[in-house]
Protein backbone atom coordinates (compact mmCIF):
# COMPACT_ATOMS: atom_id res chain seq x y z
CA UNK A 1 0.00 0.00 0.00
CA UNK A 2 1.42 3.05 -1.46
CA UNK A 3 1.26 6.35 1.66
CA UNK A 4 0.05 9.12 0.68
CA UNK A 5 1.23 13.01 1.82
CA UNK A 6 -1.11 15.05 3.49
CA UNK A 7 -2.94 17.24 0.94
CA UNK A 8 -2.13 20.53 1.78
CA UNK A 9 -5.81 21.95 1.22
CA UNK A 10 -7.28 19.34 3.39
CA UNK A 11 -4.58 20.80 6.03
CA UNK A 12 -5.38 24.33 5.24
CA UNK A 13 -8.90 23.68 6.15
CA UNK A 14 -8.22 21.51 9.17
CA UNK A 15 -6.18 24.63 10.53
CA UNK A 16 -9.05 27.11 9.14
CA UNK A 17 -11.99 25.08 10.96
CA UNK A 18 -9.99 25.64 14.50
CA UNK A 19 -10.54 29.20 15.48
CA UNK A 20 -14.23 28.62 14.00
CA UNK A 21 -15.21 26.33 16.60
CA UNK A 22 -13.78 28.54 19.28
CA UNK A 23 -15.77 31.50 18.41
CA UNK A 24 -18.67 30.27 18.92
CA UNK A 25 -21.52 31.49 21.47
CA UNK A 26 -23.88 28.74 20.98
CA UNK A 27 -24.14 26.67 24.63
CA UNK A 28 -23.26 22.99 23.71
CA UNK A 29 -26.44 20.80 23.35
CA UNK A 30 -27.94 18.07 26.02
CA UNK A 31 -30.11 16.48 24.12
CA UNK A 32 -28.69 15.08 21.08
CA UNK A 33 -31.81 12.97 19.69
CA UNK A 34 -34.68 14.39 17.95
CA UNK A 35 -37.25 15.17 20.52
CA UNK A 36 -34.88 16.99 22.22
CA UNK A 37 -33.77 19.31 18.96
CA UNK A 38 -37.36 20.04 18.86
CA UNK A 39 -37.55 21.35 22.98
CA UNK A 40 -34.68 23.25 21.98
CA UNK A 41 -36.66 24.66 19.46
CA UNK A 42 -39.36 25.27 21.58
CA UNK A 43 -37.22 27.64 23.65
CA UNK A 44 -34.59 29.23 21.71
CA UNK A 45 -36.13 29.64 17.88
CA UNK A 46 -35.89 33.55 17.58
CA UNK A 47 -38.93 33.37 14.74
CA UNK A 48 -41.43 31.12 17.11
CA UNK A 49 -40.59 33.77 20.22
CA UNK A 50 -41.53 36.28 17.14
CA UNK A 51 -44.59 34.37 16.27
CA UNK A 52 -45.85 34.84 20.46
CA UNK A 53 -44.99 38.38 21.42
CA UNK A 54 -46.92 39.04 17.38
CA UNK A 55 -49.86 37.04 19.08
CA UNK A 56 -50.07 38.18 22.47
CA UNK A 57 -49.88 42.09 20.24
CA UNK A 58 -53.02 41.09 18.18
CA UNK A 59 -54.64 39.57 21.05
CA UNK A 60 -54.92 43.15 22.78
CA UNK A 61 -57.26 44.43 20.16
CA UNK A 62 -60.17 42.31 22.15
CA UNK A 63 -60.53 44.45 25.24
CA UNK A 64 -59.64 47.57 22.95
CA UNK A 65 -62.72 46.79 21.07
CA UNK A 66 -64.55 45.77 24.47
CA UNK A 67 -63.95 49.32 25.96
CA UNK A 68 -66.30 50.60 23.20
CA UNK A 69 -69.15 49.14 25.18
CA UNK A 70 -68.18 49.86 28.83
CA UNK A 71 -68.72 52.82 30.26
CA UNK A 72 -66.23 55.81 29.75
CA UNK A 73 -65.11 57.80 33.69
CA UNK A 74 -63.39 61.16 33.01
CA UNK A 75 -62.45 63.74 35.35
CA UNK A 76 -60.99 67.30 35.43
CA UNK A 77 -59.87 70.72 36.48
CA UNK A 78 -59.79 73.79 35.24
CA UNK A 79 -58.36 77.05 36.57
CA UNK A 80 -59.16 80.67 34.91
CA UNK A 81 -58.50 84.51 35.23
CA UNK A 82 -60.99 86.39 32.67
CA UNK A 83 -61.07 90.07 32.27
CA UNK A 84 -63.79 91.63 30.41
CA UNK A 85 -64.11 94.94 29.43
CA UNK A 86 -67.65 96.89 28.56
CA UNK A 87 -68.23 100.19 26.47
CA UNK A 88 -71.70 101.42 27.42
CA UNK A 89 -71.12 101.38 30.33
CA UNK A 90 -67.87 101.95 30.60
CA UNK A 91 -66.86 98.81 32.92
CA UNK A 92 -64.48 96.45 33.41
CA UNK A 93 -65.19 93.20 34.67
CA UNK A 94 -62.32 90.73 36.30
CA UNK A 95 -63.21 87.10 37.41
CA UNK A 96 -61.11 84.49 38.37
CA UNK A 97 -62.63 80.93 39.03
CA UNK A 98 -62.19 77.11 39.79
CA UNK A 99 -63.84 74.60 38.20
CA UNK A 100 -63.91 70.57 38.88
CA UNK A 101 -66.24 67.87 36.96
CA UNK A 102 -66.50 63.76 36.27
CA UNK A 103 -68.40 62.73 33.51
CA UNK A 104 -69.35 59.14 32.98
CA UNK A 105 -71.13 58.37 29.37
CA UNK A 106 -72.24 54.67 28.51
CA UNK A 107 -72.71 53.37 25.45
CA UNK A 108 -77.13 52.18 24.95
CA UNK A 109 -76.79 51.87 21.29
CA UNK A 110 -73.55 51.54 19.55
CA UNK A 111 -73.75 49.01 16.65
CA UNK A 112 -70.39 49.82 14.98
CA UNK A 113 -68.72 49.41 18.12
CA UNK A 114 -70.38 45.73 18.67
CA UNK A 115 -69.35 44.25 15.37
CA UNK A 116 -65.72 45.79 15.83
CA UNK A 117 -65.53 43.78 19.13
CA UNK A 118 -66.97 40.66 16.97
CA UNK A 119 -64.06 41.39 14.46
CA UNK A 120 -61.67 41.49 17.04
CA UNK A 121 -62.78 38.20 18.19
CA UNK A 122 -62.45 36.82 14.87
CA UNK A 123 -59.00 38.41 14.83
CA UNK A 124 -58.03 36.54 17.91
CA UNK A 125 -58.77 32.93 16.68
CA UNK A 126 -57.26 33.57 13.72
CA UNK A 127 -54.01 34.44 15.81
CA UNK A 128 -54.26 31.38 17.95
CA UNK A 129 -54.21 29.34 14.76
CA UNK A 130 -51.56 31.31 13.38
CA UNK A 131 -49.39 30.35 16.67
CA UNK A 132 -49.98 27.41 16.55
CA UNK A 133 -49.14 26.39 12.35
CA UNK A 134 -45.60 28.32 13.26
CA UNK A 135 -45.69 26.12 16.25
CA UNK A 136 -46.41 23.23 13.49
CA UNK A 137 -43.76 24.43 11.26
CA UNK A 138 -41.23 24.49 13.70
CA UNK A 139 -41.62 21.17 14.64
CA UNK A 140 -41.43 19.92 11.28
CA UNK A 141 -38.39 22.59 10.67
CA UNK A 142 -36.58 20.63 13.79
CA UNK A 143 -37.16 17.21 11.66
CA UNK A 144 -35.83 18.13 8.59
CA UNK A 145 -32.69 20.19 10.26
CA UNK A 146 -32.42 16.95 12.19
CA UNK A 147 -32.35 14.26 9.19
CA UNK A 148 -30.62 16.77 6.95
CA UNK A 149 -27.49 16.45 9.41
CA UNK A 150 -27.88 12.75 9.26
CA UNK A 151 -28.33 12.61 5.35
CA UNK A 152 -24.93 15.14 4.72
CA UNK A 153 -23.51 12.57 7.65
CA UNK A 154 -24.47 9.62 5.72
CA UNK A 155 -23.25 11.16 2.19
CA UNK A 156 -20.02 11.94 3.28
CA UNK A 157 -19.41 8.39 5.06
CA UNK A 158 -20.09 7.12 1.38
CA UNK A 159 -17.97 9.52 0.02
CA UNK A 160 -15.31 8.94 2.06
CA UNK A 161 -16.05 4.66 1.53
CA UNK A 162 -15.89 5.86 -2.17
CA UNK A 163 -12.45 7.86 -2.46
CA UNK A 164 -10.96 5.10 -0.04
CA UNK A 165 -12.18 2.05 -3.03
CA UNK A 166 -10.81 4.71 -5.83
CA UNK A 167 -7.91 5.24 -4.24
CA UNK A 168 -6.88 1.52 -3.75
CA UNK A 169 -7.81 0.97 -7.25
CA UNK A 170 -5.50 3.99 -8.18
CA UNK A 171 -2.78 2.29 -6.53
CA UNK A 172 -3.28 -0.98 -7.71
CA UNK A 173 -3.19 0.52 -10.99
CA UNK A 174 -0.11 2.31 -10.47
CA UNK A 175 1.86 -0.78 -9.15
CA UNK A 176 0.70 -2.79 -12.39
CA UNK A 177 1.84 0.22 -14.35
CA UNK A 178 5.24 0.06 -12.89
CA UNK A 179 5.85 -4.05 -13.46
CA UNK A 180 4.14 -3.42 -16.79
CA UNK A 181 0.28 -4.96 -16.66
CA UNK A 182 -1.43 -2.07 -17.74
CA UNK A 183 -0.77 1.05 -19.73
CA UNK A 184 -0.95 4.94 -19.18
CA UNK A 185 -4.30 5.21 -20.01
CA UNK A 186 -5.69 2.80 -17.29
CA UNK A 187 -3.37 4.23 -14.76
CA UNK A 188 -4.67 8.18 -15.71
CA UNK A 189 -8.10 6.86 -15.74
CA UNK A 190 -7.91 5.77 -11.99
CA UNK A 191 -5.88 8.57 -10.94
CA UNK A 192 -9.35 11.04 -12.79
CA UNK A 193 -11.64 8.50 -10.61
CA UNK A 194 -9.22 9.43 -7.42
CA UNK A 195 -9.21 12.82 -7.45
CA UNK A 196 -12.95 13.46 -8.31
CA UNK A 197 -13.44 11.29 -5.24
CA UNK A 198 -11.22 13.49 -3.09
CA UNK A 199 -12.99 16.90 -4.41
CA UNK A 200 -16.48 14.97 -3.85
CA UNK A 201 -15.07 14.26 0.22
CA UNK A 202 -14.77 17.75 0.90
CA UNK A 203 -18.19 18.58 -0.69
CA UNK A 204 -19.87 16.29 1.50
CA UNK A 205 -17.95 17.85 4.48
CA UNK A 206 -18.95 20.94 3.51
CA UNK A 207 -22.32 19.98 3.33
CA UNK A 208 -22.24 18.56 7.11
CA UNK A 209 -20.71 21.73 7.82
CA UNK A 210 -23.41 23.32 7.09
CA UNK A 211 -26.26 20.50 8.16
CA UNK A 212 -24.89 21.57 11.95
CA UNK A 213 -24.82 25.09 11.24
CA UNK A 214 -28.63 25.15 10.15
CA UNK A 215 -29.08 23.43 12.96
CA UNK A 216 -27.69 25.81 15.64
CA UNK A 217 -28.91 28.39 14.25
CA UNK A 218 -32.66 26.68 14.77
CA UNK A 219 -31.89 25.84 18.25
CA UNK A 220 -29.02 28.26 19.56
CA UNK A 221 -27.39 25.33 20.71
CA UNK A 222 -23.97 23.44 19.60
CA UNK A 223 -24.19 20.38 18.38
CA UNK A 224 -21.06 18.01 17.14
CA UNK A 225 -23.53 14.78 17.25
CA UNK A 226 -26.61 13.35 16.97
CA UNK A 227 -28.11 9.96 17.15
CA UNK A 228 -29.08 8.70 13.51
CA UNK A 229 -31.88 6.16 12.93
CA UNK A 230 -32.13 2.25 12.45
CA UNK A 231 -31.98 1.10 9.39
CA UNK A 232 -35.09 -1.29 10.37
CA UNK A 233 -37.75 1.64 10.99
CA UNK A 234 -40.46 0.41 9.74
CA UNK A 235 -41.68 1.62 6.44
CA UNK A 236 -45.71 1.12 6.20
CA UNK A 237 -48.37 3.10 3.69
CA UNK A 238 -49.94 5.73 4.88
CA UNK A 239 -53.50 5.04 7.00
CA UNK A 240 -55.68 5.29 5.79
CA UNK A 241 -54.22 4.35 1.93
CA UNK A 242 -57.01 6.29 0.22
CA UNK A 243 -55.50 10.00 -0.81
CA UNK A 244 -59.00 11.76 -0.61
CA UNK A 245 -59.11 10.72 2.54
CA UNK A 246 -56.31 12.74 3.67
CA UNK A 247 -57.43 15.68 1.64
CA UNK A 248 -61.04 15.77 3.87
CA UNK A 249 -58.71 15.50 6.91
CA UNK A 250 -56.95 17.96 5.60
CA UNK A 251 -60.13 20.10 4.24
CA UNK A 252 -60.81 20.31 8.04
CA UNK A 253 -58.43 20.25 9.61
CA UNK A 254 -55.52 22.16 8.49
CA UNK A 255 -54.55 24.94 10.77
CA UNK A 256 -53.51 27.76 8.18
CA UNK A 257 -57.12 26.57 6.07
CA UNK A 258 -58.70 27.15 9.48
CA UNK A 259 -57.14 30.69 10.41
CA UNK A 260 -58.26 31.83 6.41
CA UNK A 261 -61.87 31.05 7.77
CA UNK A 262 -61.89 33.32 10.73
CA UNK A 263 -59.75 35.86 8.42
CA UNK A 264 -63.21 35.70 6.32
CA UNK A 265 -65.34 36.34 9.52
CA UNK A 266 -63.27 39.21 10.66
CA UNK A 267 -63.87 40.58 7.39
CA UNK A 268 -67.46 40.11 7.43
CA UNK A 269 -67.57 41.70 11.24
CA UNK A 270 -65.84 44.38 9.54
CA UNK A 271 -68.17 45.50 6.41
CA UNK A 272 -70.93 45.42 8.88
CA UNK A 273 -69.61 47.35 11.50
CA UNK A 274 -68.47 49.83 8.06
CA UNK A 275 -71.82 50.00 7.55
CA UNK A 276 -73.31 50.80 10.91
CA UNK A 277 -71.85 53.91 10.57
CA UNK A 278 -74.93 55.36 8.87
CA UNK A 279 -76.91 54.12 11.73
CA UNK A 280 -77.47 56.30 14.58
CA UNK A 281 -76.13 55.96 18.03
CA UNK A 282 -77.29 56.15 21.56
CA UNK A 283 -75.37 57.30 24.53
CA UNK A 284 -76.15 57.73 28.41
CA UNK A 285 -74.60 60.78 29.49
CA UNK A 286 -73.89 61.71 33.02
CA UNK A 287 -72.14 65.06 34.61
CA UNK A 288 -71.19 66.23 37.95
CA UNK A 289 -69.45 70.02 37.80
CA UNK A 290 -68.23 71.78 40.89
CA UNK A 291 -66.72 75.10 41.06
CA UNK A 292 -67.15 78.97 42.05
CA UNK A 293 -69.54 81.05 40.56
CA UNK A 294 -68.10 82.48 37.98
CA UNK A 295 -66.41 79.27 36.59
CA UNK A 296 -69.42 77.69 36.47
CA UNK A 297 -71.54 81.19 35.03
CA UNK A 298 -73.87 81.08 36.95
CA UNK A 299 -73.54 84.77 37.62
CA UNK A 300 -74.26 85.41 33.86
CA UNK A 301 -77.32 83.17 33.70
CA UNK A 302 -81.09 84.26 32.93
CA UNK A 303 -81.55 83.99 36.42
CA UNK A 304 -79.00 86.78 38.12
CA UNK A 305 -79.38 88.72 34.80
CA UNK A 306 -76.31 91.34 33.84
CA UNK A 307 -76.51 93.88 35.37
CA UNK A 308 -73.42 94.92 37.27
CA UNK A 309 -75.12 96.66 39.78
CA UNK A 310 -77.11 93.46 41.39
CA UNK A 311 -75.49 91.03 43.99
CA UNK A 312 -73.38 88.20 43.09
CA UNK A 313 -73.23 85.33 44.58
CA UNK A 314 -69.86 84.55 45.71
CA UNK A 315 -69.93 80.93 47.10
CA UNK A 316 -69.56 77.34 45.40
CA UNK A 317 -72.35 75.97 42.88
CA UNK A 318 -72.74 72.41 42.07
CA UNK A 319 -74.38 71.30 39.25
CA UNK A 320 -75.36 67.86 38.27
CA UNK A 321 -77.05 66.51 35.05
CA UNK A 322 -77.79 63.37 33.34
CA UNK A 323 -79.54 62.68 29.78
CA UNK A 324 -79.58 60.64 26.97
CA UNK A 325 -77.46 61.93 23.71
CA UNK A 326 -79.11 61.11 20.29
CA UNK A 327 -76.84 60.76 17.22
CA UNK A 328 -77.78 60.61 13.97
CA UNK A 329 -74.88 60.93 10.94
CA UNK A 330 -76.10 62.36 8.25
CA UNK A 331 -73.31 63.26 5.65
CA UNK A 332 -69.39 62.85 6.55
CA UNK A 333 -67.82 63.41 3.07
CA UNK A 334 -68.38 60.31 2.16
CA UNK A 335 -66.06 58.80 3.92
CA UNK A 336 -68.52 56.09 5.71
CA UNK A 337 -69.65 55.29 2.00
CA UNK A 338 -65.85 55.16 0.85
CA UNK A 339 -64.95 52.76 4.40
CA UNK A 340 -67.96 50.02 2.91
CA UNK A 341 -66.74 49.46 -0.48
CA UNK A 342 -63.07 48.77 1.41
CA UNK A 343 -64.49 46.11 3.49
CA UNK A 344 -66.67 44.57 0.28
CA UNK A 345 -63.19 44.51 -1.74
CA UNK A 346 -61.51 43.44 1.76
CA UNK A 347 -63.65 40.10 1.99
CA UNK A 348 -63.38 39.67 -1.47
CA UNK A 349 -59.55 39.29 -1.07
CA UNK A 350 -59.57 37.09 2.24
CA UNK A 351 -62.61 34.86 0.56
CA UNK A 352 -60.24 34.64 -2.82
CA UNK A 353 -57.09 33.77 -0.31
CA UNK A 354 -59.23 31.22 1.30
CA UNK A 355 -59.91 29.55 -2.23
CA UNK A 356 -56.09 29.66 -3.45
CA UNK A 357 -54.76 28.04 0.17
CA UNK A 358 -57.54 25.39 -0.15
CA UNK A 359 -55.99 24.63 -3.56
CA UNK A 360 -52.35 24.61 -2.34
CA UNK A 361 -53.72 22.03 0.80
CA UNK A 362 -55.16 20.28 -1.70
CA UNK A 363 -52.31 19.94 -4.23
CA UNK A 364 -49.80 19.63 -1.00
CA UNK A 365 -51.46 16.33 0.21
CA UNK A 366 -52.16 14.90 -2.56
CA UNK A 367 -48.19 15.29 -3.41
CA UNK A 368 -46.95 14.13 -0.16
CA UNK A 369 -49.24 11.46 -0.14
CA UNK A 370 -47.76 10.22 -3.21
CA UNK A 371 -44.69 10.63 -1.85
CA UNK A 372 -44.78 8.37 0.70
CA UNK A 373 -46.52 5.96 -1.32
CA UNK A 374 -43.62 5.89 -4.04
CA UNK A 375 -40.93 6.30 -1.06
CA UNK A 376 -42.48 2.73 0.51
CA UNK A 377 -41.78 0.82 -2.87
CA UNK A 378 -38.22 2.86 -3.53
CA UNK A 379 -36.29 2.00 0.30
CA UNK A 380 -36.87 -1.67 -0.61
CA UNK A 381 -35.69 -1.04 -4.44
CA UNK A 382 -32.74 0.89 -3.52
CA UNK A 383 -31.58 -1.65 -0.71
CA UNK A 384 -32.00 -4.35 -3.57
CA UNK A 385 -29.94 -2.00 -6.22
CA UNK A 386 -27.30 -1.57 -3.59
CA UNK A 387 -27.04 -5.81 -3.38
CA UNK A 388 -26.69 -5.93 -7.03
CA UNK A 389 -24.18 -3.01 -7.72
CA UNK A 390 -22.09 -5.14 -5.04
CA UNK A 391 -22.32 -8.08 -6.88
CA UNK A 392 -21.97 -6.09 -10.37
CA UNK A 393 -18.79 -4.89 -8.72
CA UNK A 394 -17.13 -8.12 -7.36
CA UNK A 395 -18.06 -9.93 -10.51
CA UNK A 396 -16.40 -6.93 -12.17
CA UNK A 397 -13.25 -6.83 -10.37
CA UNK A 398 -12.97 -10.62 -10.92
CA UNK A 399 -13.24 -9.80 -14.81
CA UNK A 400 -10.30 -6.88 -14.53
CA UNK A 401 -8.57 -9.83 -12.60
CA UNK A 402 -8.50 -12.59 -15.40
CA UNK A 403 -8.40 -9.55 -18.31
CA UNK A 404 -12.14 -9.79 -19.69
CA UNK A 405 -12.78 -6.11 -17.79
CA UNK A 406 -10.61 -3.03 -18.05
CA UNK A 407 -10.18 -0.36 -15.55
CA UNK A 408 -12.76 1.84 -16.30
CA UNK A 409 -15.47 -1.13 -16.07
CA UNK A 410 -14.38 -1.36 -12.35
CA UNK A 411 -14.37 2.17 -12.02
CA UNK A 412 -18.10 2.74 -13.47
CA UNK A 413 -19.61 -0.50 -10.98
CA UNK A 414 -17.61 1.07 -8.39
CA UNK A 415 -19.26 4.65 -8.67
CA UNK A 416 -22.41 2.86 -9.42
CA UNK A 417 -22.59 0.64 -6.28
CA UNK A 418 -21.96 4.29 -4.34
CA UNK A 419 -24.56 6.10 -6.21
CA UNK A 420 -26.87 3.25 -5.14
CA UNK A 421 -25.92 3.52 -1.62
CA UNK A 422 -27.02 7.12 -1.53
CA UNK A 423 -30.01 6.83 -3.14
CA UNK A 424 -31.10 4.12 -0.96
CA UNK A 425 -30.36 6.63 2.15
CA UNK A 426 -31.89 9.29 0.12
CA UNK A 427 -35.34 7.00 0.24
CA UNK A 428 -35.04 6.60 3.83
CA UNK A 429 -35.19 10.28 4.64
CA UNK A 430 -37.50 10.90 2.29
CA UNK A 431 -39.42 8.89 3.76
CA UNK A 432 -39.88 9.95 6.90
CA UNK A 433 -40.11 14.18 6.10
CA UNK A 434 -42.96 12.91 3.26
CA UNK A 435 -44.69 11.22 6.30
CA UNK A 436 -44.47 14.21 8.49
CA UNK A 437 -45.20 16.66 5.42
CA UNK A 438 -48.54 14.47 4.73
CA UNK A 439 -49.56 14.98 8.29
CA UNK A 440 -48.59 18.92 8.33
CA UNK A 441 -50.38 19.04 5.35
CA UNK A 442 -53.56 17.39 7.19
CA UNK A 443 -53.20 19.39 10.30
CA UNK A 444 -52.48 16.23 12.53
CA UNK A 445 -48.95 16.62 13.00
CA UNK A 446 -47.85 16.51 16.29
CA UNK A 447 -45.00 16.10 18.91
CA UNK A 448 -46.04 12.45 19.42
CA UNK A 449 -45.04 11.48 15.73
CA UNK A 450 -41.58 13.16 16.45
CA UNK A 451 -41.61 10.47 20.23
CA UNK A 452 -42.25 7.83 17.71
CA UNK A 453 -39.85 8.39 15.46
CA UNK A 454 -37.23 8.65 18.61
CA UNK A 455 -37.90 5.30 19.59
CA UNK A 456 -36.08 4.15 16.81
CA UNK A 457 -32.65 6.23 16.80
CA UNK A 458 -29.51 4.91 17.50
CA UNK A 459 -27.08 6.29 20.46
CA UNK A 460 -24.21 4.65 19.46
CA UNK A 461 -24.78 5.29 15.63
CA UNK A 462 -21.04 5.63 13.47
CA UNK A 463 -22.14 7.42 9.91
CA UNK A 464 -18.89 5.33 8.78
CA UNK A 465 -20.31 2.38 9.53
CA UNK A 466 -24.05 2.91 9.65
CA UNK A 467 -24.91 4.27 6.58
CA UNK A 468 -25.00 0.85 4.57
CA UNK A 469 -28.38 -1.42 5.16
CA UNK A 470 -27.83 -3.78 7.87
CA UNK A 471 -27.60 -6.97 5.52
CA UNK A 472 -24.75 -5.58 3.86
CA UNK A 473 -22.75 -5.33 6.79
CA UNK A 474 -23.81 -8.45 8.39
CA UNK A 475 -22.94 -10.63 4.91
CA UNK A 476 -19.89 -8.68 4.68
CA UNK A 477 -20.76 -8.04 1.41
CA UNK A 478 -18.71 -4.34 1.41
CA UNK A 479 -15.79 -4.97 3.35
CA UNK A 480 -14.67 -0.94 4.36
CA UNK A 481 -11.81 -2.49 6.65
CA UNK A 482 -10.47 -3.76 3.74
CA UNK A 483 -11.17 -0.49 1.56
CA UNK A 484 -9.40 1.46 4.00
Amino acid sequence: MIRRPVRPLALLLALTALPVCAQTTAPPALDTNLIGVYQQALRNNADLAAARAQYRALAEGVPQARAGLLPQLSAGAELADTRTELEQPALTLERAGQLYQLSLSQALLRVDRWFALRAAQAADRQGALQLAAVEQELLLQSAEAYFSVLRAEDLLAAAKAEEAALRRHYEEAKERFDVGLSNLTELLEAQASRDIAQAGVLQAEQARANAFEALQALTHRDYRFIEGIRHDLPVRLPEPIEAQAWVETALAGNLSLKASAEAIAGAEHSLRQRKAGHAPSVDLVARYQRGDNDALGFANSPLTGQLPQMPRYAGDVERQSIGVQLNIPLYSGGLTSAQVRESYHRLDQAEQQREALRRAVIQATRNHHLAVVTNVRRIEARKQAVLSSQSALEATEVGYEIGSRDILDVLDAQRQLYGAVRQYNDARYDYVLDQLRLKQAAGVLSPADLDELSAWLKPDYDPDRDFLPPEVNTQGELNLERLR
